[in-house]
């Protein structure tokens, strides 16, 4: 993972590079630029800021810069509210006291997992910022099985995506997964980026998937609050479910994933019918004896 000023630098200049001067209400003088997108000084001269200071922010001096220069140059580029945030958090990351390295937690207090086993007809569970699940209840564990299968621990959903094979066939929309799978780390990284466990990750799939590094250069960041998943489970086929992806009150640097099918659809006849096979699963390894004992 580059540092930071470096990272401020590549994300100010790819989101310049996607702006025309037509998207911008600029006149575009002459058929050949020398530069794709606009100009420092065109978004020195948007965004209410001398050429001289918007330069000095592009190579990565963000520290110090205030909310209105932020929130000026957040509606110059075009960003999303996903882009926004990160580049606050490289604003904050770019000071002083935002040096300390931290862990991302990795642990579930035990009020919060009695909330997973209270939600017993829905997958439900609860990852970290490096999408690490750290807890499931039993209906995700069976829907998320693939995952779990992955002999790599902690179990991670990013990870498997990248690196297991039978990623492709657990996600039906596997090309949009992995893009927003890279999209959501790159948003935590400039939350936490001195989080040695997120550095690990990030370069072990850097080292290992071509598809990560494409991903990662983009600079792209998303929020992953709500949607549909597509997934084919190796048991009960093709499910298309509604995700709701919640940050805890009390521990925001963990996130509650829940899964819903609308009632009657073919989509909840499989969550029953995965539901029944979790349970028998359960109890067939539980009636396994143990072996001999010495």
């Amino acid at each position: 993972m580059s540092d930071v000023r470096s990272e401020i630098k590549e994300f100010l200049s790819s989101r310049r590079a996607r702006i025309s001067p037509d998207e911008a209400g600029l006149p575009a003088y002459g058929g050949n630029r020398r530069v794709k997108g606009l100009r420092r000084e065109e978004v020195a001269l948007l965004a209410g800021v001398s050429v001289d200071y918007y330069v000095r922010l592009e190579r990565g001096d963000l520290a110090g810069a205030s909310e209105s220069v932020l929130d000026s140059l957040a509606s110059t580029l075009k960003l999303d509210d996903a882009e926004r945030e990160y580049l606050f958090d490289l604003a904050r990351t770019a000071g002083p006291s935002h040096r300390r390295p931290t862990r991302a937690k990795g642990t579930v207090r035990p009020a919060v997992l009695q909330v997973l086993d209270a939600i017993s007809d829905a997958p439900a569970w609860v990852r970290n910022g490096r999408h690490d699940i750290l807890a499931a209840n039993r209906l995700a564990r069976a829907l998320y099985s693939p995952v779990f299968d992955d002999p790599h621990r902690p179990v991670n959903t990013t990870r498997f995506a990248y690196l297991n094979p039978a990623a492709r066939d657990f996600w039906r929309d596997y090309d949009r997964i992995v893009h927003d799978a890279a999209a959501m780390l790159r948003l935590e990284a400039g939350r936490n980026p001195h989080d040695p466990d997120l550095i690990r990750l990030v370069g072990e799939l850097s080292t290992q998937s071509e598809p990560f590094r494409q991903h990662w250069a983009s600079r792209d960041v998303k929020f992953h609050r709500s949607g549909l998943k597509r997934l084919h489970h190796p048991v009960v086929g093709d499910l298309d479910l509604n995700f709701e992806s919640m940050p805890l009150p009390s521990d925001p640097d963990l996130t509650l994933n829940v899964y819903t099918a609308p009632a009657d659809s073919a989509s909840a006849d499989a969550l029953r019918l995965l539901a029944s096979w979790a349970a028998t699963q359960e109890r067939e390894f539980s009636d396994t004896p143990a072996g001999p004992t010495t």
